[in-house]
């Protein structure tokens, strides 16, 4: 089940913030990233952004927001993990099958993608979907 191929990555690290501006800014600032695109939402907080590094990126947004990340995320282990997969619905059966907790089944997102949510065994949150952004990588 390989992800995407064309200089796209295919892992995601995932993280939210109290401040996600403020860690843009360090980001960008102090670690050289750049930004690709920020998404904020009515209140102001950060929805969504993808910050790149060489062929890598992460994407991250604020905490509160009330997505499905991000209620996923509560409580839960340090990190997120979105990973680029050609068939989501084929490796959620798979995961499911394996007996992984799942948190979100398949759905189509309104950007495009299509991805389900797991919670690995120390709590983490991994992603799996068909969006891969262009990097420019």
């Amino acid at each position: 089940m390989a992800g995407t191929g064309g200089g796209r990555p295919s892992i995601f690290p995932t993280l939210l913030y109290a401040d996600a501006k403020a860690a843009i800014r360090q980001l960008t600032e102090a670690f050289g990233f750049t930004e690709l695109s920020v998404y904020e939402a009515g209140d102001g907080k950060v929805a969504h952004a993808e910050l790149v590094q060489g062929n890598g990126a992460v994407m991250l947004g604020s905490k509160g927001t009330g997505s499905a990340f991000d209620e996923a995320m509560e409580g839960s282990g340090p990190v997120g993990v979105y990973v680029v997969v050609d068939d989501v619905d084929a490796h959620h059966r798979r995961a499911a099958e394996q007996g992984a907790e799942i948190v979100m089944p398949p759905t189509d997102q309104d950007y495009g993608s299509r991805d389900y949510m797991a919670r690995d065994i120390e709590g983490n949150i991994w992603s799996f979907g068909t969006y891969a952004p262009e990097t420019g990588a």
